[in-house]
């Protein structure tokens, strides 16, 4: 199938077929575990990724090869873009951030999100061409590496988890020195070990370049170019691109993060981002509101450990004010299948009073009615107890994490059985 640039946003009513990005499993023939909050279903990295169209972009600025495009958010913009493009063979790609759009569905029934045309009148935008040859080219950060890594495959256009699983022989891999940078006969022996051309290996390798200093210039964890073609006319192009940006750029990147389309993300991702929270949501019944990534990693742990499943992994930071506290609980409560929460906080630079009195205001305001955990160690601990305990909210204090742990899943357990037997359980109620 011929693939190329971005045209036709067509983002509101594709239903992906699985938001694992393909390099997940090729991480997992490197050795690393790339982004993986182990053992707790959380496998993803909270990092940005942009439209196929806005990477397309980045890529064309840094003089890479790429095919003549234009987004489209309307059929009457989509005519107007193939008018410009100015050809009758065209290709229009839907607008997704996940992996998988060729499989995906619309809610109108239309099946796959790339789409050939021959014609404006047809629909959307997209200059179509004919690559001889298709790769698959990556960059991505790998711990087993200690830094970036090439990763390349003569096998491209296709499910790259499915070439890693099969035949990891086909997968070739360079790592970087990130203080010296990429060399060119590294590039060129990737691109020789993935197959192209003598003819074209220098052009291989210097797009190679161009896209490890993108990566680099951008503070990107991943670059994805599936397919890198060795096009019918003799040339080699970036058809596809995929790019995710580490956060902790964002104050340096902020031309890449105004590009964020929050309209495709999980609400309550943008609403952690919001109030300066970690969150990442899970499949258990249990939340979880803790102080510190570590702990809150433990948290879910012992969680597991006594039977219950975890519900989000949520980390406060070590500054959070009582109206982060409140936004926490609107974050885990959002979760309709969160039937109770354990609150783990150890109090060195953050003040366990100030937690208890968020805890106090979250559950006046938003009238929680389900069980409340609390466990609180370190400064002004005996405030917060003191604080907990003159409130008229039955608010379970705990001091040990263990049988904090066991509460909050017998808990968990005794609302999960009241909700089965229709029988409302309220917890909150003033004592």
């Amino acid at each position: 199938m011929a693939a190329s640039l971005i045209c036709g946003r067509l983002s509101a009513g594709l239903r992906h077929s699985g938001a694992r990005t393909a390099l997940s499993s090729v991480c997992k023939v490197l050795g690393g575990a790339s982004g993986l909050l182990g053992g707790h279903g959380a496998q993803q990295r909270r990092s940005l990724s942009l439209h196929e169209y806005l990477s397309i972009g980045l890529l064309k600025e840094e003089g890479i090869s790429v095919p003549a495009g234009m987004v489209a958010s309307s059929p009457d913009e989509a005519y107007s873009v193939a008018k410009q493009i100015g050809s009758k063979d065209l290709v229009v790609k839907a607008q997704v951030l996940a992996g998988g759009r060729g499989k995906g569905t619309f809610e109108g029934g239309l099946k796959g999100g790339v789409k050939i045309v021959y014609s404006p009148e047809e629909v959307f935008v997209c200059e179509r061409r004919y690559p001889r040859r298709e790769y698959y080219f990556a960059i991505t950060m790998e711990r087993s590496y200690q830094g970036p890594v090439l990763i390349g495959s003569s096998q491209g256009g296709v499910n790259i988890e499915d070439v890693a699983a099969e035949s990891p022989d086909a997968i070739v891999k360079e790592p970087i020195d990130i203080v010296e940078g990429i060399r060119m006969e590294q590039a060129v022996k990737v691109a020789q070990n993935m197959g192209f051309p003598d003819a074209l290996v220098n052009e291989a390798a210097e797009n190679m370049i161009k896209l490890y200093n993108l990566f680099m210039k951008y503070d990107a964890s991943m670059v994805e170019i599936n397919p890198m073609v060795e096009d019918s006319s003799g040339i080699v192009m970036c058809m596809d691109a995929k790019i995710n940006f580490d956060s902790n750029a964002a104050y340096r990147q902020k031309k890449v993060f105004d590009m964020q389309d929050w309209s495709q993300e999980d609400i309550r991702d943008r609403q952690a981002a919001k109030a300066d929270l970690n969150y990442i949501g899970l499949d258990g019944t249990i939340g979880c509101l803790v102080n510190g990534a570590g702990l809150a990693m433990a948290t879910m742990d012992i969680i597991k450990l006594h039977g219950g499943t975890p519900a989000n992994f949520l980390d406060v930071g070590g500054g959070a004010t009582a109206h982060q506290v409140t936004e926490a609980f609107k974050l885990i409560t959002s979760d309709r299948k969160v039937q109770a929460i354990l609150v783990n906080i150890f109090g060195g630079i953050m003040r366990c009073d100030v937690i208890a009195q968020g805890i106090i205001m979250a559950v006046t305001d938003l009238a929680l009615r389900i069980p409340i955990v609390v466990r609180l160690q370190g400064t002004r601990v005996d405030d917060a107890k003191a604080l907990i305990a003159a409130s008229p909210l039955k608010i379970l204090a705990c001091d040990d994490l263990d049988e904090a742990a066991k509460m909050v899943v017998k808990l968990s357990e005794i609302v999960s059985l009241a909700k089965e037997a229709q029988v409302d359980v309220k917890f909150q109620l003033p004592i």
